[in-house]
């Protein structure tokens, strides 16, 4: 799977659920080759913003999209590597907010 392909999977699978890749398509598709970096290395995608433990039962909370994107992109407009964005802000490039790690329970 390419990068590209990664991504058209998230739209095509998160869209309807009202999720949105982030406007920027760089951050977009460094985020998706950090993603198939990890599921290369690991054998799932963990999220390119999380230390992995090298464990797919430690991690299944930061398996992309991730356990905290729900609630994160409630909170603050975005998950936590700012992948994934509301419809409020899924045109807008420049959108990168500050999202508290949910995993460490901030």
């Amino acid at each position: 799977m390419t990068p590209e392909e990664l991504l058209e999977s998230f739209r095509a699978s998160e869209e309807p659920k009202g999720f949105f890749l982030h406007a920027d398509a760089e951050h977009c598709l460094n985020t998706a080759e950090a993603l198939l970096a990890n599921l290369e290395n690991y054998g799932y995608m963990n999220c390119p913003c999380r230390l992995a433990q090298e464990d797919p039962e430690l991690d299944a909370d930061t398996i992309c999209p991730c356990a905290y994107r729900d609630s994160d992109v409630a909170m603050f407009g975005s998950c936590y590597c700012n992948l994934f964005v509301d419809a409020e802000h899924k045109d807008d490039p420049d959108f990168f907010p500050e999202v508290d790690d949910s995993r460490c329970g901030a």
